[in-house]
Protein backbone atom coordinates (compact mmCIF):
# COMPACT_ATOMS: atom_id res chain seq x y z
CA UNK A 1 0.00 0.00 0.00
CA UNK A 2 1.08 3.42 -0.35
CA UNK A 3 -0.07 6.48 2.09
CA UNK A 4 0.60 9.91 0.25
CA UNK A 5 0.15 12.23 3.13
CA UNK A 6 2.96 10.79 4.64
CA UNK A 7 5.43 9.75 1.97
CA UNK A 8 5.05 8.67 -1.79
CA UNK A 9 7.14 5.10 -1.35
CA UNK A 10 5.02 2.07 -1.90
CA UNK A 11 4.99 0.11 0.92
CA UNK A 12 4.77 -4.00 0.75
CA UNK A 13 4.06 -6.27 4.28
CA UNK A 14 3.19 -10.06 4.38
CA UNK A 15 1.55 -11.89 6.82
CA UNK A 16 0.10 -14.99 8.19
CA UNK A 17 -1.91 -15.88 10.29
CA UNK A 18 -4.18 -18.70 11.67
CA UNK A 19 -8.02 -19.43 13.06
CA UNK A 20 -9.19 -22.56 14.60
CA UNK A 21 -12.99 -23.62 15.47
CA UNK A 22 -13.69 -26.76 17.43
CA UNK A 23 -16.97 -27.86 18.58
CA UNK A 24 -16.92 -28.93 21.95
CA UNK A 25 -20.12 -30.09 21.74
CA UNK A 26 -22.78 -29.62 19.12
CA UNK A 27 -24.19 -26.48 20.62
CA UNK A 28 -20.77 -25.21 22.13
CA UNK A 29 -17.94 -23.90 19.57
CA UNK A 30 -14.81 -22.78 20.64
CA UNK A 31 -12.49 -20.35 18.04
CA UNK A 32 -9.04 -19.47 17.89
CA UNK A 33 -7.30 -17.17 16.12
CA UNK A 34 -3.76 -15.60 15.25
CA UNK A 35 -2.62 -12.12 14.03
CA UNK A 36 -6.50 -11.81 12.97
CA UNK A 37 -6.93 -10.16 9.06
CA UNK A 38 -10.25 -8.35 7.98
CA UNK A 39 -8.72 -7.26 4.40
CA UNK A 40 -11.81 -9.10 3.00
CA UNK A 41 -14.12 -6.67 5.04
CA UNK A 42 -15.96 -4.00 2.97
CA UNK A 43 -15.36 -0.85 4.57
CA UNK A 44 -17.69 1.42 6.25
CA UNK A 45 -20.42 3.72 4.43
CA UNK A 46 -19.78 7.43 4.97
CA UNK A 47 -21.85 9.59 6.76
CA UNK A 48 -22.23 13.37 7.78
CA UNK A 49 -22.78 14.36 10.90
CA UNK A 50 -25.13 17.24 11.34
CA UNK A 51 -25.38 17.39 15.13
CA UNK A 52 -22.83 17.19 18.35
CA UNK A 53 -23.48 13.52 18.91
CA UNK A 54 -21.49 10.28 18.04
CA UNK A 55 -21.92 8.85 14.80
CA UNK A 56 -22.82 4.82 14.94
CA UNK A 57 -20.64 2.73 12.63
CA UNK A 58 -22.20 -0.66 12.57
CA UNK A 59 -19.60 -3.93 12.60
CA UNK A 60 -18.81 -6.01 9.72
CA UNK A 61 -15.98 -8.14 10.34
CA UNK A 62 -17.18 -11.96 10.15
CA UNK A 63 -15.06 -12.96 13.54
CA UNK A 64 -17.11 -10.82 15.31
CA UNK A 65 -20.71 -11.24 13.86
CA UNK A 66 -20.69 -14.67 14.32
CA UNK A 67 -22.96 -15.36 17.58
CA UNK A 68 -22.83 -11.62 18.21
CA UNK A 69 -26.32 -11.87 19.48
CA UNK A 70 -24.56 -13.74 22.35
CA UNK A 71 -22.96 -10.54 24.02
CA UNK A 72 -25.34 -7.96 22.95
CA UNK A 73 -26.72 -5.88 26.05
CA UNK A 74 -28.15 -2.57 26.49
CA UNK A 75 -30.37 -0.62 23.80
CA UNK A 76 -28.62 -0.78 20.54
CA UNK A 77 -27.30 2.14 18.73
CA UNK A 78 -27.84 4.09 21.60
CA UNK A 79 -26.25 2.20 25.25
CA UNK A 80 -24.67 -0.52 23.88
CA UNK A 81 -22.57 -2.08 27.05
CA UNK A 82 -19.95 -4.05 24.45
CA UNK A 83 -19.57 -2.97 21.09
CA UNK A 84 -16.86 -4.73 19.12
CA UNK A 85 -15.36 -2.26 17.20
CA UNK A 86 -13.63 -0.94 19.85
CA UNK A 87 -11.16 -3.85 19.17
CA UNK A 88 -8.75 -3.62 16.72
CA UNK A 89 -10.46 -0.30 15.45
CA UNK A 90 -9.10 3.34 16.64
CA UNK A 91 -10.78 6.21 17.53
CA UNK A 92 -10.67 7.63 13.70
CA UNK A 93 -11.36 3.99 12.32
CA UNK A 94 -7.57 2.58 11.19
CA UNK A 95 -6.83 -0.14 11.96
CA UNK A 96 -5.13 -1.27 14.75
CA UNK A 97 -3.43 -4.59 14.71
CA UNK A 98 -5.04 -7.51 16.47
CA UNK A 99 -2.15 -10.24 18.20
CA UNK A 100 -5.27 -13.00 18.48
CA UNK A 101 -7.68 -14.53 20.83
CA UNK A 102 -10.07 -17.01 21.91
CA UNK A 103 -14.12 -16.96 21.59
CA UNK A 104 -16.02 -19.61 23.08
CA UNK A 105 -19.78 -19.46 22.87
CA UNK A 106 -23.29 -21.52 22.63
CA UNK A 107 -25.70 -23.05 24.84
CA UNK A 108 -25.77 -25.21 27.76
CA UNK A 109 -29.41 -26.74 28.10
CA UNK A 110 -31.37 -23.45 28.38
CA UNK A 111 -28.40 -21.49 29.55
CA UNK A 112 -26.72 -19.20 26.52
CA UNK A 113 -22.92 -18.94 27.12
CA UNK A 114 -20.33 -16.65 25.76
CA UNK A 115 -16.68 -15.76 26.62
CA UNK A 116 -14.15 -13.64 24.34
CA UNK A 117 -10.39 -12.56 25.15
CA UNK A 118 -8.64 -10.33 22.50
CA UNK A 119 -5.07 -9.02 22.82
CA UNK A 120 -3.95 -5.79 20.84
CA UNK A 121 -1.07 -4.50 19.54
CA UNK A 122 1.16 -1.15 21.04
CA UNK A 123 0.57 0.71 18.23
CA UNK A 124 1.97 4.75 17.45
CA UNK A 125 -0.03 7.54 17.64
CA UNK A 126 0.52 8.85 14.72
CA UNK A 127 -0.78 5.92 12.99
CA UNK A 128 -3.88 6.89 13.99
CA UNK A 129 -4.00 10.13 13.55
CA UNK A 130 -3.18 11.96 17.18
CA UNK A 131 -0.06 12.40 18.87
CA UNK A 132 3.66 12.62 17.13
CA UNK A 133 6.23 10.03 16.38
CA UNK A 134 6.71 9.68 20.06
CA UNK A 135 3.65 8.48 21.45
CA UNK A 136 2.40 5.39 21.41
CA UNK A 137 -1.50 3.94 22.07
CA UNK A 138 -0.45 1.25 24.71
CA UNK A 139 -1.05 -2.87 23.64
CA UNK A 140 -4.46 -3.92 25.44
CA UNK A 141 -6.48 -7.33 26.61
CA UNK A 142 -10.34 -7.13 25.92
CA UNK A 143 -12.52 -9.81 27.72
CA UNK A 144 -16.35 -10.31 27.94
CA UNK A 145 -17.99 -12.97 29.67
CA UNK A 146 -21.74 -13.08 29.55
CA UNK A 147 -24.70 -15.25 30.50
CA UNK A 148 -28.12 -15.80 29.90
CA UNK A 149 -30.42 -18.02 31.31
CA UNK A 150 -33.88 -18.70 29.45
CA UNK A 151 -37.31 -19.89 31.21
CA UNK A 152 -41.07 -19.74 30.15
CA UNK A 153 -43.11 -17.29 29.35
CA UNK A 154 -40.61 -15.91 27.10
CA UNK A 155 -38.54 -14.84 30.15
CA UNK A 156 -34.74 -14.79 30.79
CA UNK A 157 -32.15 -13.57 33.42
CA UNK A 158 -28.28 -12.39 32.66
CA UNK A 159 -25.23 -10.97 33.41
CA UNK A 160 -22.76 -9.45 31.77
CA UNK A 161 -19.02 -8.30 32.46
CA UNK A 162 -16.35 -6.14 29.48
CA UNK A 163 -13.41 -5.58 30.86
CA UNK A 164 -10.20 -3.57 28.77
CA UNK A 165 -6.92 -3.91 30.41
CA UNK A 166 -3.92 -2.17 29.14
CA UNK A 167 -1.25 -4.00 28.97
CA UNK A 168 1.83 -1.56 28.72
CA UNK A 169 3.75 0.48 31.64
CA UNK A 170 0.69 2.61 32.23
CA UNK A 171 -0.54 2.57 35.99
CA UNK A 172 -4.42 2.13 35.89
CA UNK A 173 -4.91 1.39 32.66
CA UNK A 174 -8.35 -0.23 32.54
CA UNK A 175 -12.36 0.30 32.24
CA UNK A 176 -14.77 -1.87 33.17
CA UNK A 177 -18.24 -2.76 32.85
CA UNK A 178 -20.78 -5.13 34.80
CA UNK A 179 -24.54 -5.26 34.26
CA UNK A 180 -27.49 -7.44 34.82
CA UNK A 181 -30.44 -7.47 32.53
CA UNK A 182 -33.44 -9.22 32.23
CA UNK A 183 -36.76 -10.31 30.51
CA UNK A 184 -40.05 -11.19 31.48
CA UNK A 185 -43.12 -12.38 30.02
CA UNK A 186 -46.52 -11.30 31.28
CA UNK A 187 -49.41 -14.07 29.51
CA UNK A 188 -48.90 -14.12 25.66
CA UNK A 189 -49.51 -9.97 25.00
CA UNK A 190 -46.76 -8.33 27.37
CA UNK A 191 -43.48 -8.28 28.46
CA UNK A 192 -41.30 -6.11 30.51
CA UNK A 193 -37.29 -5.90 30.22
CA UNK A 194 -34.28 -4.00 31.22
CA UNK A 195 -30.62 -3.75 32.25
CA UNK A 196 -28.76 -2.25 34.95
CA UNK A 197 -25.17 -1.17 34.73
CA UNK A 198 -22.12 0.36 36.26
CA UNK A 199 -18.11 1.26 34.76
CA UNK A 200 -15.06 1.23 36.76
CA UNK A 201 -12.59 3.68 35.17
CA UNK A 202 -9.56 5.02 37.32
CA UNK A 203 -10.50 8.50 39.03
CA UNK A 204 -14.32 8.73 38.66
CA UNK A 205 -16.59 7.50 41.18
CA UNK A 206 -20.40 9.10 41.44
CA UNK A 207 -22.79 8.92 38.23
CA UNK A 208 -21.13 5.73 37.05
CA UNK A 209 -24.65 3.79 36.15
CA UNK A 210 -26.90 3.40 33.46
CA UNK A 211 -30.09 1.63 33.29
CA UNK A 212 -33.14 0.91 31.10
CA UNK A 213 -37.40 -0.42 31.74
CA UNK A 214 -39.10 -1.05 28.78
CA UNK A 215 -42.55 -2.41 28.55
CA UNK A 216 -44.12 -4.17 25.61
CA UNK A 217 -48.03 -4.81 25.15
CA UNK A 218 -49.38 -6.35 21.81
CA UNK A 219 -52.73 -7.19 21.19
CA UNK A 220 -55.28 -7.68 17.89
CA UNK A 221 -53.00 -5.41 15.90
CA UNK A 222 -51.83 -2.46 18.31
CA UNK A 223 -48.85 -2.38 19.44
CA UNK A 224 -47.65 -0.23 22.56
CA UNK A 225 -44.20 0.64 24.27
CA UNK A 226 -42.94 2.42 26.58
CA UNK A 227 -39.70 2.70 27.88
CA UNK A 228 -37.03 5.03 30.28
CA UNK A 229 -33.53 5.25 29.91
CA UNK A 230 -31.14 6.57 32.17
CA UNK A 231 -27.25 7.26 31.52
CA UNK A 232 -25.07 9.21 34.77
CA UNK A 233 -22.48 11.64 34.40
CA UNK A 234 -19.95 9.00 35.22
CA UNK A 235 -20.94 6.61 33.16
CA UNK A 236 -18.08 5.66 30.61
CA UNK A 237 -18.25 2.01 28.46
CA UNK A 238 -14.58 2.22 26.83
CA UNK A 239 -15.28 -0.97 24.46
CA UNK A 240 -19.00 -0.12 24.47
CA UNK A 241 -21.32 2.40 22.58
CA UNK A 242 -22.45 5.90 23.65
CA UNK A 243 -24.51 7.69 21.45
CA UNK A 244 -24.53 10.53 24.07
CA UNK A 245 -23.02 11.02 27.29
CA UNK A 246 -24.99 11.58 30.29
CA UNK A 247 -28.86 11.89 30.07
CA UNK A 248 -32.38 10.72 31.02
CA UNK A 249 -35.13 9.42 28.22
CA UNK A 250 -38.51 9.18 28.53
CA UNK A 251 -40.40 7.45 25.53
CA UNK A 252 -42.77 5.63 24.08
CA UNK A 253 -44.92 4.27 21.07
CA UNK A 254 -48.58 3.39 20.05
CA UNK A 255 -48.98 1.63 16.66
CA UNK A 256 -52.31 0.29 15.48
CA UNK A 257 -52.35 -2.43 12.34
CA UNK A 258 -55.35 -2.14 10.07
CA UNK A 259 -56.12 -4.14 7.61
CA UNK A 260 -59.06 -3.42 5.14
CA UNK A 261 -61.17 -6.39 5.06
CA UNK A 262 -61.97 -6.17 1.24
CA UNK A 263 -58.69 -4.56 0.64
CA UNK A 264 -59.67 -0.90 -0.89
CA UNK A 265 -57.77 0.36 -3.54
CA UNK A 266 -55.37 -2.82 -3.32
CA UNK A 267 -54.10 -1.84 0.22
CA UNK A 268 -52.83 -4.69 2.44
CA UNK A 269 -52.33 -2.40 5.55
CA UNK A 270 -52.46 0.72 7.50
CA UNK A 271 -50.18 1.17 10.15
CA UNK A 272 -50.92 5.27 11.91
CA UNK A 273 -49.03 5.99 14.95
CA UNK A 274 -46.90 8.05 17.01
CA UNK A 275 -43.81 7.98 19.46
CA UNK A 276 -41.99 10.19 21.59
CA UNK A 277 -38.53 10.26 22.67
CA UNK A 278 -37.06 13.14 24.49
CA UNK A 279 -32.81 13.81 26.24
CA UNK A 280 -32.92 15.54 29.66
CA UNK A 281 -28.99 16.75 30.55
CA UNK A 282 -27.99 18.28 33.42
CA UNK A 283 -30.02 19.99 36.06
CA UNK A 284 -32.72 19.13 33.91
CA UNK A 285 -31.71 20.83 30.53
CA UNK A 286 -34.13 19.54 27.76
CA UNK A 287 -31.40 18.70 25.08
CA UNK A 288 -33.52 17.02 22.66
CA UNK A 289 -37.42 16.36 21.96
CA UNK A 290 -39.27 14.69 18.83
CA UNK A 291 -42.87 13.61 18.26
CA UNK A 292 -43.68 11.77 15.37
CA UNK A 293 -47.25 11.59 13.96
CA UNK A 294 -47.34 9.15 10.54
CA UNK A 295 -49.29 6.33 8.73
CA UNK A 296 -47.72 4.51 6.91
CA UNK A 297 -49.99 3.13 3.90
CA UNK A 298 -48.69 -0.61 2.52
CA UNK A 299 -50.16 -1.66 -0.75
CA UNK A 300 -50.79 -5.78 -1.85
CA UNK A 301 -47.95 -5.12 -4.32
CA UNK A 302 -45.30 -4.50 -2.07
CA UNK A 303 -45.50 -0.62 -2.71
CA UNK A 304 -45.47 1.44 0.62
CA UNK A 305 -45.67 5.65 1.33
CA UNK A 306 -44.65 7.33 4.92
CA UNK A 307 -46.10 10.14 5.49
CA UNK A 308 -45.27 12.26 8.64
CA UNK A 309 -45.09 15.47 10.85
CA UNK A 310 -42.57 15.98 13.58
CA UNK A 311 -42.24 18.11 16.31
CA UNK A 312 -38.95 18.90 17.33
CA UNK A 313 -36.94 20.73 20.19
CA UNK A 314 -33.17 20.84 20.33
CA UNK A 315 -31.46 22.52 23.15
CA UNK A 316 -27.98 23.70 22.48
CA UNK A 317 -25.87 24.28 25.50
CA UNK A 318 -22.55 25.12 24.33
CA UNK A 319 -21.71 26.81 20.68
CA UNK A 320 -20.88 24.13 18.58
CA UNK A 321 -19.30 24.03 15.17
CA UNK A 322 -21.83 22.55 12.36
CA UNK A 323 -19.96 22.90 9.66
CA UNK A 324 -16.69 24.70 8.54
CA UNK A 325 -17.05 28.46 9.81
CA UNK A 326 -21.03 27.91 11.05
CA UNK A 327 -21.59 27.57 14.37
CA UNK A 328 -24.99 27.25 16.14
CA UNK A 329 -24.98 29.60 19.59
CA UNK A 330 -26.53 28.16 22.77
CA UNK A 331 -30.33 28.42 22.89
CA UNK A 332 -33.48 26.30 22.45
CA UNK A 333 -34.86 25.73 18.99
CA UNK A 334 -38.60 24.51 18.22
CA UNK A 335 -39.72 23.35 14.84
CA UNK A 336 -42.18 21.62 12.69
CA UNK A 337 -41.48 19.57 10.08
CA UNK A 338 -42.65 17.38 7.42
CA UNK A 339 -41.70 14.06 5.94
CA UNK A 340 -42.76 11.57 3.19
CA UNK A 341 -41.09 8.35 2.54
CA UNK A 342 -42.01 6.02 -0.57
CA UNK A 343 -40.60 2.79 -1.46
CA UNK A 344 -41.23 0.15 -4.38
CA UNK A 345 -41.11 -3.65 -3.80
CA UNK A 346 -37.61 -4.37 -3.31
CA UNK A 347 -37.72 -7.96 -4.53
CA UNK A 348 -38.40 -6.72 -8.20
CA UNK A 349 -35.79 -6.11 -10.65
CA UNK A 350 -36.17 -2.35 -10.09
CA UNK A 351 -36.86 -0.50 -6.88
CA UNK A 352 -36.65 2.60 -5.10
CA UNK A 353 -36.77 4.31 -1.98
CA UNK A 354 -37.04 8.00 -1.46
CA UNK A 355 -37.04 10.18 1.98
CA UNK A 356 -37.59 14.07 2.11
CA UNK A 357 -37.87 16.23 5.15
CA UNK A 358 -38.58 19.63 4.99
CA UNK A 359 -38.82 21.96 8.48
CA UNK A 360 -37.31 24.07 10.41
CA UNK A 361 -33.42 23.14 11.91
CA UNK A 362 -31.42 25.15 14.71
CA UNK A 363 -33.28 28.34 13.72
CA UNK A 364 -33.15 28.34 10.37
CA UNK A 365 -34.88 25.74 7.63
CA UNK A 366 -33.30 22.19 6.36
CA UNK A 367 -34.66 20.21 3.50
CA UNK A 368 -33.19 17.02 3.23
CA UNK A 369 -33.47 14.73 0.55
CA UNK A 370 -32.16 11.06 0.10
CA UNK A 371 -32.83 8.20 -2.71
CA UNK A 372 -31.65 5.05 -3.46
CA UNK A 373 -31.91 2.93 -6.65
CA UNK A 374 -31.29 -0.76 -6.39
CA UNK A 375 -31.27 -2.60 -10.02
CA UNK A 376 -30.80 -6.62 -9.78
CA UNK A 377 -31.00 -9.09 -13.22
CA UNK A 378 -31.34 -12.72 -11.67
CA UNK A 379 -29.36 -13.81 -9.00
CA UNK A 380 -25.71 -12.63 -11.05
CA UNK A 381 -26.18 -9.05 -10.56
CA UNK A 382 -27.06 -6.88 -8.18
CA UNK A 383 -26.36 -2.94 -7.61
CA UNK A 384 -27.36 -0.37 -5.25
CA UNK A 385 -26.88 3.25 -6.15
CA UNK A 386 -27.88 5.73 -3.15
CA UNK A 387 -27.16 9.84 -3.10
CA UNK A 388 -28.60 11.96 0.00
CA UNK A 389 -28.49 15.87 0.18
CA UNK A 390 -28.90 18.38 2.65
CA UNK A 391 -29.65 21.93 2.31
CA UNK A 392 -29.38 23.71 5.15
CA UNK A 393 -30.02 27.97 5.92
CA UNK A 394 -29.04 29.07 9.17
CA UNK A 395 -28.75 32.35 10.57
CA UNK A 396 -25.13 32.20 10.81
CA UNK A 397 -24.89 31.10 7.00
CA UNK A 398 -25.79 28.26 4.40
CA UNK A 399 -23.97 25.12 3.58
CA UNK A 400 -25.19 21.67 1.45
CA UNK A 401 -23.62 18.21 2.33
CA UNK A 402 -23.76 15.34 -0.18
CA UNK A 403 -23.07 11.97 0.06
CA UNK A 404 -23.03 9.54 -3.01
CA UNK A 405 -22.85 5.65 -2.79
CA UNK A 406 -22.78 3.13 -5.59
CA UNK A 407 -22.10 -0.95 -4.74
CA UNK A 408 -21.94 -3.34 -7.51
CA UNK A 409 -22.16 -6.86 -7.37
CA UNK A 410 -21.19 -9.64 -9.67
CA UNK A 411 -21.64 -13.70 -9.01
CA UNK A 412 -19.69 -15.99 -11.37
CA UNK A 413 -20.80 -18.85 -9.60
CA UNK A 414 -22.20 -19.17 -5.78
CA UNK A 415 -18.35 -19.10 -4.95
CA UNK A 416 -16.89 -16.48 -7.13
CA UNK A 417 -17.88 -13.11 -7.05
CA UNK A 418 -16.91 -9.69 -7.55
CA UNK A 419 -18.21 -6.41 -5.46
CA UNK A 420 -17.64 -2.96 -5.46
CA UNK A 421 -18.20 0.51 -3.09
CA UNK A 422 -17.39 3.80 -4.70
CA UNK A 423 -18.19 6.45 -2.04
CA UNK A 424 -18.21 10.25 -2.43
CA UNK A 425 -18.50 13.05 0.65
CA UNK A 426 -18.71 15.95 0.05
CA UNK A 427 -17.95 17.53 3.78
CA UNK A 428 -14.48 16.14 3.67
CA UNK A 429 -14.38 16.42 -0.33
CA UNK A 430 -13.38 12.99 -0.61
CA UNK A 431 -13.57 9.91 -3.06
CA UNK A 432 -13.07 6.42 -1.89
CA UNK A 433 -13.18 2.97 -3.94
CA UNK A 434 -13.39 -0.62 -2.09
CA UNK A 435 -13.31 -3.40 -4.95
CA UNK A 436 -13.03 -6.88 -3.83
CA UNK A 437 -12.85 -10.33 -5.48
CA UNK A 438 -13.48 -13.20 -3.79
CA UNK A 439 -13.47 -16.90 -4.58
CA UNK A 440 -14.86 -19.15 -1.79
CA UNK A 441 -13.13 -22.11 -0.96
CA UNK A 442 -16.33 -21.92 1.74
CA UNK A 443 -17.91 -19.45 3.50
CA UNK A 444 -15.42 -16.22 5.09
CA UNK A 445 -12.49 -18.49 3.32
CA UNK A 446 -10.76 -18.80 -0.31
CA UNK A 447 -8.75 -16.16 -2.46
CA UNK A 448 -9.56 -12.51 -1.50
CA UNK A 449 -7.80 -9.46 -3.83
CA UNK A 450 -9.16 -6.19 -2.51
CA UNK A 451 -8.21 -2.79 -3.92
CA UNK A 452 -8.77 0.27 -2.02
CA UNK A 453 -8.15 3.84 -2.68
CA UNK A 454 -8.67 7.15 -0.91
CA UNK A 455 -8.84 10.36 -2.96
CA UNK A 456 -9.70 14.41 -2.21
CA UNK A 457 -9.47 17.17 -4.16
CA UNK A 458 -5.78 17.84 -4.16
CA UNK A 459 -5.07 14.04 -5.48
CA UNK A 460 -4.36 10.63 -4.08
CA UNK A 461 -4.41 10.23 -0.20
CA UNK A 462 -3.41 6.56 -0.16
CA UNK A 463 -4.42 3.01 -1.96
CA UNK A 464 -3.70 -0.78 -1.00
CA UNK A 465 -4.26 -3.88 -2.67
CA UNK A 466 -4.21 -6.62 -0.74
CA UNK A 467 -4.06 -10.28 -1.36
CA UNK A 468 -5.32 -12.81 1.36
CA UNK A 469 -5.61 -16.47 1.05
CA UNK A 470 -7.35 -18.54 3.87
CA UNK A 471 -7.62 -22.49 3.60
CA UNK A 472 -9.87 -24.48 5.91
CA UNK A 473 -8.91 -27.84 7.13
CA UNK A 474 -10.95 -29.90 8.98
CA UNK A 475 -8.38 -31.87 11.27
CA UNK A 476 -11.02 -34.33 12.64
CA UNK A 477 -12.16 -36.51 9.32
Amino acid sequence: GRNYQVDDKTQYRGEVGADIKYSITPSMTLDLTYNTDFAQVEVDEQQVNLDRFNLFFPEKRPFFLENAGQFSVGSPGEVDLFFSRRIGIGTSRQRVPIIGGARLSGKLNKTNVGFLSMFTEEVPAADLGGGDSTDYIQPNNFTVARVNHEFAPRSAIGAILVNRQGMGSQDEDYNRTYAIDGRWGLGKKAQVSGFYAQTATPGVEEGNHAFKLQTRYEWNGLIVNGAYTEVGEGFNPEVGFLLRPSFHKPEFLILQRIRPKKGQLGLLELRPHVSYRSYWGREGFLQTSFLHIDNHWEWKNGFEVHTGINFTVEGVQDEFEIFEGIYVPQGTYRHNEAQIVIITNPSKPVSIRTRHILGGFFGGKRYANSGTLGLRIGDQFNSEFGLSRNDIRLPNGNFSTTIFRGRLSYSFTPLIFAQSLIQYNSVLKLWSANVRFGWLQRSNSGLFLVYNQVQDELGINSRSFTIKYSHVFDMLK
